[in-house]
């Protein structure tokens, strides 16, 4: 229905509980007639009347809160959509991810639709259906546009049809947006000398602007993973800033590196390649993370 290559990744537009149903549940009958495994990764509110109408059949699927997991976009390729497909090599997997819910922030946004797009790069050639549900009804105009570029196919009124505006490496270019901290953050430089000064220094701050004792180590381990890339990455030296922006506290590391993998970040991590998991757990610890690269440099920005 939905493609003749291997993987598919079809947008599906729904207005209201009762198409949102329409256009998932047989998606998930299907596949569980074909003997497919399938998960479900949408946000609480939407688990709901999909376990109520599969009945019995919703013990066959893996439901997954998004709203939890995928709170940070950067997070849902590696620990929920490849998790699942990875378990299942040999057979063919259908998934329901929903990134994108009307709660989401402005901050958040851009993160969200570079994860829509950098899945088609990350699932090419896999024998993998990931559809991707999106609230018509009360979504941003802009947002429902954006998925025109980051899907081959789109879904509305339950009619597929191919997007004439799909580009999702030009999408994920588009969002690459430049970071600029706020003048009144605290900004200060490092270089290989002083990794556990700048550590230090940020968690202080990070501390004077709110860091509770649950999240100390979080913050911590993640401002230590990115000065470490930095020095062995990105030029050997760069600059950390720290600043709170009211219910989250933030923190950037800045490097003259540029991050050429697009998927830096969201590979599973790997025996055989003991290192590239610095990245990764900034985003398993971190409840947003932002990037722009280029030739410039790097700039990872990440929120707690």
């Amino acid at each position: 229905m939905y493609a003749s290559e291997p993987f598919a990744h079809p947008a599906l537009f729904y207005r209201g509980v009762q198409e949102y149903v329409a256009g998932t549940v047989p998606f998930i009958e299907e596949g569980l007639a074909a003997g497919e495994p399938v998960a479900v990764a949408v946000p609480a509110s939407n688990l709901r009347p999909l376990r109520r109408e599969l009945g019995a059949s919703a013990e066959q699927v893996r439901f997954t809160d998004m709203s939890r997991a995928g709170r940070n976009p950067g997070r849902i390729i590696p620990e929920v959509l490849r998790a699942f497909a990875d378990a299942h090599p040999a057979k063919r997997v259908r998934i329901i991810g929903e990134p994108i819910w009307p709660a989401r922030t402005p901050a958040e946004y851009p993160a969200c639709v570079q994860h829509e797009a950098l899945i088609n790069r990350a699932f090419h050639g896999r024998n993998v259906t990931i559809l991707c549900p999106y609230d018509a009804a009360r979504l941003n105009p802009g947002w429902l546009a954006d998925a025109y570029t980051t899907h081959p196919v789109v879904v509305v009124d339950g009619r597929a049809e191919r997007s004439t505006a799909y580009d999702a490496d030009g999408a994920a270019s588009a969002f690459n947006e430049l970071l600029v901290p706020p003048p009144w953050a605290v900004v200060f430089a490092f270089d290989v000398y002083h990794l556990s000064g700048a550590r230090d220094l940020a968690v202080e701050w990070a501390e004077r602007l709110g860091l509770t004792d649950e999240r100390w180590n979080d913050f911590s381990l993640a401002v230590t993973e990115l000065t470490t890339n930095s020095v062995r990455h990105g030029g050997g030296s760069g600059t950390v800033s720290v600043w709170g922006d009211g219910t989250q506290i933030v923190c950037e590391v800045r490097d003259r590196g540029w991050l050429r993998d697009s998927l830096a970040g969201r590979h599973p991590p790997q025996r055989d390649r003991p290192g590239g998991r610095g990245l990764l757990t900034v985003n398993n610890l971190a409840d947003l993370v932002r990037v722009h690269t280029g030739p410039e440099g790097t700039t990872i920005r990440f929120y707690i």
